[in-house]
């Protein structure tokens, strides 16, 4: 892992724990263990930085759907839809600190024009992923959108705690299901 990585992991974790305010060039440094000014060293401004944290996000993302990817094999309905259960658990279980960055960058993108570009080409980049996965099993790009916002929705209420616990699997293949018919 490159120091500038290091200091992107660090930022995720700020913002993903503490919130659009607990990002702070200071706390990026203390988190990576860093000297004084080594963020600023690679990121001179706070949208600066926001912007590398949403690169780094897109790039990890795209790492955990090549291993979904390769871990589901051949692709049947019923492996699309465990792989999707499976990404919503992940996203709001052992992901959970990555996916609350994730939508505090959104706030953030509101004010910030370079950051609002860089999230949505991130977010257009995996969603071309879903629609070219879920092509394979007969999804069109117009269903596999639906069901992609759907897997956002699903993720925001687990994380509030509106559906902690209650595994996403019967909704997402009831969902799945219904766009196929």
């Amino acid at each position: 892992m490159t120091q500038r990585e290091r200091v992107l992991d660090a930022a995720i974790e700020a913002l993903g724990t503490g919130g659009s305010r607990a990002l702070t060039h200071r706390a990026v440094d203390r988190l990576a263990d860093l000297p004084p000014g080594s963020t600023s060293n690679y990121f001179r401004t706070r949208e600066a930085l926001l912007c590398g944290v949403a690169e780094r996000l897109e790039q990890r993302d795209h790492a955990d759907w090549e291993i979904l990817n390769r871990a589901l094999g051949h692709a049947t309905i019923d492996h699309l839809i465990d792989g999707l259960a499976l990404f919503v658990t992940h996203a709001t279980t052992i992901d959970r600190i990555r996916t609350q960055a994730r939508l505090a960058l959104f706030g953030e993108s509101q004010t910030m024009p370079a950051l609002a570009e860089s999230v949505h080409r991130g977010h257009q980049r995996l969603r071309a992923w879903a629609i070219e996965m879920a092509a394979s099993v007969g999804l069109t790009a117009t269903d596999t959108g639906i069901l992609v916002d759907y897997l956002d929705g699903a993720v925001v209420h687990r994380l509030t705690g509106a559906e902690a616990g209650k595994d996403p699997r019967e909704a997402i293949a009831r969902l799945t299901r219904a766009l196929l018919d």
